[in-house]
């Protein structure tokens, strides 16, 4: 029967008894940071196990944690006793079970409420007796000889480790790590930079923040990481390797084959073999890459590549929406091959266009179709050849027509930055490179509008339910500046895009209605556009808006963060290519004035930064500037105008 200041244990806690009745009162401290907050609760006496009954005196829980901080500075005597003691029941053959105040007795010589709880405390972790909590009362069996052995080595690794641990947490304050031994350790920080965990307990007990911007500096700074380290795809959740769903062999289906041989006109790194043009001298053809003929919807691919929502392009690889197989399949992507009689399948857009350069009428077919691949720089040497000149004719009319129409065309320069990593160099190799503006470029810029005007135009037409892609007009400035310094407040006065089932104007193109159809081996919207123009061809159920909405939304969802990422890693690089160039150079053109400050665009990083003026200066107006302090966690870089 428990009385007045009996001590218990109430869910692993010391308590004390403060009231008796049918049901007891007691009281137990809760440490919460560095406070103590005393906590009663009413209890039934089956809910405790009794340490200590029948005391006279008056304590707190702080008294029973006080002298369980001084019997612990006696654990060697202890714990020599406590082995004499096992050694004398060991003796008896009857090894009876002993109880709590008998072992307390026998080891420490005495047995009082103020010393239960820290009696208990030693005893609960001793590898001599087995505890038994399960009548309500606490009893000891000894332990076989096997038991003890294998517990006192478990103590003794977790008491190294505790050394190990504090060892390093001490090297770390001084980012003074030694590996390969602290490895393990570092590890638990390099898994909270990386988004994997939402704290680090090395941190804390370090003292630094738990932010991942200080867990990546701790991680450079101890040399653990090279700076050259990208955390961003993996911080976001993406991954850096390809789609692994190995697509399936299209059907064997009817399809049209074209005769003339298509022109794939691209950047020279480019992989990507999604789109073709070709005028035949009456029609405009797009050709596309089918993968639709096989990636079904709801299928584990497709769910697969909805989930990535896009190709995830990083100067350093590219993580494909669809696996890599799909690239150098004919019946995937559209593959330059020398043999005639090597067809690629596609889906055709066929446009016929009015002397303006409108869309009067699309024909979506399935189709066989040769392709032969070209560089811009190529198609601009070829520009006035016959298989190329429609095609840019045909591209300034489409030009013109969306500028009445009230197109807004920003041109900024863009550079294109390139990773690799040579043998045995100790950092790779990271260029920056200005993107050339090549006029076929633009070109196949205009050919793919018009395919996504077509197909718009069509799936209205004939009810079928897609991804429509719209943009409210923009709130154009009235004195807008000219050069970089207009080009630059063009930007920021646009309006961000929608896409819904219903089509609507998209104001930055100047078009009445538009789709994105030209990319489905990277983009997911443009693959379910596919899906359900290929449906409505071979009559079969098409998805319906509410279904279409559904993938809109995770489909950009998951392609929001790829963009996210992708712009992250571009700045990650350029910080990277500074940090190889200590004391960098470059000209950069003011694009934006803030008092005695200014926005500046640096053509040669397709970066803007902020700095101070030096003096007076106008819109346009070019600056030598310099690169300063470079912090990659923080992804910012200062720069600093040199004089004249």
């Amino acid at each position: 029967m428990l009385t007045v200041n009996s001590i218990v244990l109430y869910k692993n806690l010391p308590a004390v008894v403060k009231e008796c009745g049918e049901k007891y009162t007691i009281a137990f401290s809760v440490k919460s940071g560095k406070k103590t907050e005393i906590k009663t609760q009413t209890v039934r006496e089956k809910d405790v196990v009794v340490l200590f009954t029948n005391s006279s005196d008056v304590l707190d829980c702080e008294q029973l944690y006080e002298i369980e901080r001084k019997i612990s500075e006696q654990k060697s005597r202890l714990d020599d006793s406590t082995k004499e003691v096992y050694q004398l029941f060991e003796a008896d053959e009857t090894q009876s079970p002993v109880d709590f105040s008998e072992l307390c007795e026998l080891v420490y010589g005495s047995f009082t409420a103020v010393e239960s709880w820290a009696l208990y405390s030693y005893f609960h972790t001793s590898p001599f007796f087995k505890e038994d909590l399960s009548s309500g009362q606490i009893s000891y069996s000894l332990r076989s000889k096997d038991e003890i052995d294998s517990l006192i080595a478990k103590q003794i690794e977790k008491s190294n480790e505790q050394e190990n641990r504090t060892a390093f947490i001490s090297r770390l304050k001084s980012k003074k790590i030694q590996l390969p031994d602290d490895a393990k350790y570092m590890q638990e920080i390099e898994a909270f930079a990386l988004g994997k965990t939402d704290k680090s307990k090395n941190m804390k007990d370090a003292g630094y923040s738990e932010t991942q911007e200080n867990a990546h500096k701790l991680l450079i700074d101890t040399k653990f990481w090279t700076p050259y380290r990208n955390p961003y795809p993996a911080r976001a959740g993406l991954s850096m390797q390809s789609a692994g769903e190995t697509l399936s062999h299209p059907p064997e289906e009817e399809r049209v084959r074209i005769q003339h041989v298509a022109l794939a006109i691209d950047n020279e790194w480019s992989r990507d073999p999604d789109d073709a043009v070709f005028y035949d001298g009456t029609f405009l053809w797009v050709h596309i890459a089918d993968p639709a003929s096989t990636v079904l919807p709801d299928t584990k691919i497709d769910l697969a590549a909805r989930n990535r929502g896009a190709t995830l392009y990083i100067p350093e690889c590219a993580a494909r929406m669809l696996s890599e197989d799909s690239l150098e399949d004919y019946a995937l992507g559209l593959v330059e091959e020398t043999d005639a009689e090597a067809y690629s399948k596609a889906l055709s857009f066929r446009l016929s266009l009015d002397e303006n350069g409108s869309v009067v009428d699309t024909a979506v077919l399935k189709t066989e179709v040769r392709v032969r691949r070209l560089t811009y720089e190529q198609a601009d040497e070829m520009c006035t050849e016959p298989e190329l000149s429609p095609l840019f004719s045909i591209a300034d009319k489409n030009i013109e027509r969306r500028k009445k129409a009230g197109a807004v065309f920003i041109s900024l320069p863009e550079v294109h930055i390139s990773v690799s990593v040579e043998k045995d160099a100790m950092a790779p190799k990271i260029t920056v490179e200005p993107l050339k503006e090549n006029q076929s470029a633009v070109m196949v810029r205009e050919m793919m509008l018009l395919a996504g005007e077509g197909a718009a135009k069509f799936a209205f037409k004939n009810q079928i339910p897609i991804p429509f892609i719209s943009q409210d007009a923009p709130e154009l400035p009235k004195d807008l500046p000219p050069g970089l310094a207009g080009q630059y407040k063009l930007r920021r006065s646009m309006r961000a895009r929608s896409v819904g089932t219903v089509p609507s104007a998209h104001a930055g193109l100047g078009l009445g209605m538009y789709t994105q159809v030209t990319s489905p081996l990277r983009r997911y919207s443009d693959l379910l556009t596919h899906q359900q123009l290929r449906a409505y061809i071979d009559k079969k159920p098409m998805l319906s808006k509410e279904q279409v909405l559904e993938r809109i939304s995770a489909g950009d969802a998951a392609a929001g963060v790829v963009s996210k990422v992708q712009r992250k890693s571009e700045l990650h690089w350029i910080l990277c290519f500074l940090l190889q160039n200590p004391g960098w150079v470059g000209n950069g053109v003011i694009v934006e004035l803030k008092g005695n400050s200014a926005v500046v665009f640096i053509p040669s990083l397709g970066q803007e930064t902020q700095i101070a003026l030096k003096a007076k200066q106008e819109l346009n107006s070019e600056v030598r500037l310099k690169a300063g302090k470079v912090d990659i966690p923080k992804q910012t870089v200062t720069f600093v105008q040199i004089p004249d």
